[in-house]
């Protein structure tokens, strides 16, 4: 197995081990176990435990604005269609039955007090959605408010699905923008 491939098959089982049990609670003897290569190799692919989750939250970062700009640009050309679009990816993802939130607000909630690069790479990430949320909403003619404020509606419903256990808060959501939006345009 070359570097490439042993850096993947770390990363993914980091995201999955922290993503389901937490940053904290994953050591790297289990790491290592579930990644299936020895410590020595871990330990010459990432110097520390740190370097792996950032390494993760880089990589979610990546998926993220991957996954929402392909459901954006599966809406079509309606700018208004493009910011409700989010929701639908929401949706998507709080039906996969292993949701448990955001994993940039389980990191910050976990290390951000402590691992300020954790915090910096968690505040980055949600400054270019906001960012994102903003150009869109600009393009619909709306003021870039429209899109701080669609914004912080989509993470609290990151928040009170994983908290709530219930899906159908993405739907709540998108209602919600939709008003959002009419008001914006009046």
């Amino acid at each position: 197995m070359n570097d490439e491939e042993v850096r993947e098959r770390i990363l993914v089982a980091a995201d999955n081990l922290y993503y389901s049990k937490g940053y904290a609670a994953v050591g790297m003897d289990e790491l290592r176990t579930t990644a299936g290569v020895s410590l020595r190799r871990l330990y010459a692919m990432f110097k520390s435990k740190d370097d792996i989750v950032t390494a993760v939250l880089r990589r979610k970062h990546e998926e993220w604005e991957a996954g929402i700009a392909g459901q954006v640009s599966a809406a079509g050309e309606d700018p208004e269609q493009q910011l409700l679009a989010i929701y639908d990816f929401l949706d998507a993802w709080f039906c996969t039955g292993t949701f448990r939130g955001c994993a940039f607000i389980n990191a910050f909630g976990e290390l951000g007090g402590t691992h300020p690069e954790v915090a910096t790479l968690v505040r980055e990430h949600k400054e270019s959605f906001q960012r994102y949320v903003g150009g869109l909403a600009q393009q619909l003619g709306a003021p870039e408010s429209l899109g701080a404020q669609l914004a912080i509606l989509a993470e609290g419903a990151q928040s009170t699905a994983a908290i709530s256990g219930d899906p159908a808060v993405a739907a709540v959501a998108r209602s919600a923008a939709e008003v959002l939006i009419n008001s914006a345009l009046r």
